[in-house]
């Protein structure tokens, strides 16, 4: 009965479309995600958003992932310096925080008690 009339492509062909639609949708949640987690606008843009991703989902998805690129999330600013144990190797916090000692980011004796506690962590 059915399954004289769905053959095995037929039930191939069908999980491939059932899985593509749950990758647009993990697609479109993990965009609204993003979007509320945004600092860089305002909360109407994060609401015109919103409700472009919800109402048309793959032309949303698409226009957002070209028009807001990714912010580097992890980057150290001068509020929020390198701290003992962040899981970076002593070397590489040292020179993080001699970049932002030459940008300007933090000063020299911000520097040096940074380097210590790093040192001081390892």
């Amino acid at each position: 009965m059915l399954a004289s009339t769905f053959t095995f492509w037929d039930v191939l062909w069908s999980m491939i479309v059932f899985f593509a639609w749950v990758m647009v949708i993990a697609w479109v949640i993990m965009l609204l995600i993003d979007n509320f987690r945004r600092s860089d606008h305002s909360g109407l843009a994060k609401a015109g958003w919103a409700v472009f991703l919800i109402f048309l989902p793959v032309i949303g998805a698409i226009t957002y992932t070209i028009a807001r690129p990714n912010v580097e999330q992890n980057a150290w600013n001068a509020s929020n310096p390198p701290t003992p144990g962040s899981g970076q190797s002593v070397a590489a916090q040292i020179s993080h925080l001699n970049e932002l000692r030459a940008q300007g980011a933090i000063t020299e004796a911000e520097f040096d008690e940074l380097k210590k506690k790093a040192i001081a962590a390892a």
